[in-house]
């Protein structure tokens, strides 16, 4: 089941997206789980990636993986802010830079990886791919 959670931002995301994710998770040969997305502003997320990662910066996502086998459930914390940021900078559609992000956090779980360069081709590919089959 998956699930949406808002901290510090007010509830602005679509449920419309569930029928798509769950799609992307049946595309790849998964079954979905229990899957939680929480959006948040960009000091939360970055509280995030400092207490649980280590890292001290911001970042549009944080994906952490509970797959077992081929169910995929999981816990997927995006900042709305960076998103925004982020389309503007790359002159995207809001609501297109989010479905990208969105996407992203399900591929993870999937089993993708954007490490290095061929992988993050890869990655980019798939977004790619399950953005084209977004029907509004």
């Amino acid at each position: 089941m998956i699930q949406f959670f808002y901290e510090n931002v007010p509830e602005s995301v679509s449920t419309g997206y569930t029928a798509w994710l769950e799609d992307i998770i049946i595309s790849e040969g998964k079954k979905s789980g229990d899957i939680n997305y929480i959006f948040c502003d960009d000091e939360y997320l970055l509280k995030v990636n400092q207490d649980y990662l280590q890292h001290d910066y911001y970042t549009d996502i944080i994906t952490f993986d509970y797959v077992k086998g081929r169910t995929i459930s999981g816990e997927i914390f995006v900042s709305l802010q960076r998103i925004s940021d982020n389309a503007s900078t790359l002159s995207k559609e809001y609501e297109e830079e989010l479905r990208r992000v969105l996407a992203h956090g399900i591929l993870h779980l999937c089993g993708y990886k954007d490490k290095t360069e061929e992988e993050e081709t890869v990655m980019r590919s798939k977004e790619d791919f399950y953005l084209a089959k977004y029907e509004h």
